[in-house]
């Protein structure tokens, strides 16, 4: 979703909802991640004192497999984000989203932020056991005597 940005950047305290889903369609081109539902997007731009804020949350349920046991996970999850959008920057500088053209690419914003945030190891529970190296049975529904 394509956002201007125009008016924010020039009326002081103008704010602007955000409220839209992003379809399974547009996400299936990320790899390394399933998605189990569109990804909500709910938040708002605001100018206050001449500073660009943005503000929203994502809800989405993602499937993955636990890293040790290979169960498959079906996580819903909530995360919420700010960033200060600005129209221009003189130097690189990750601090803010820069508007191309006076808009934001709010689909692209979101979706990297949900990446970013997503744990870097998948568990179905912390206490996971996982497989057997030698037999592969499940160790959290049954143990073996491979290693003993």
């Amino acid at each position: 979703m394509i956002i201007n940005l125009k008016q924010l950047f020039n009326i002081v305290g103008d704010t602007k909802e955000i409220d839209y889903r992003i379809p399974m369609d547009e996400l299936s081109g990320i790899s390394g991640v399933q998605f189990r539902s569109p990804v909500n997007v709910r938040g708002k731009l605001c100018n206050r004192a001449g500073v660009v804020y943005l503000s929203y949350s994502i809800d989405v349920t993602l499937s993955q497999l636990c890293d040790r046991c290979l169960k498959e996970l079906n996580t819903d999850y909530h995360f919420e984000f700010e960033h200060i959008v600005v129209s221009s920057v003189s130097n690189d500088n990750d601090e803010y989203i820069v508007a191309d053209g006076e808009s934001i690419d709010m689909n692209e914003i979101a979706v990297t932020d949900l990446l970013l945030q997503l744990p870097s190891k998948f568990l179905c529970r912390e206490d996971c056991k996982g497989l057997c190296m030698v037999c592969g049975c499940d160790l959290n529904e049954s143990e073996c005597d491979c290693l003993k």
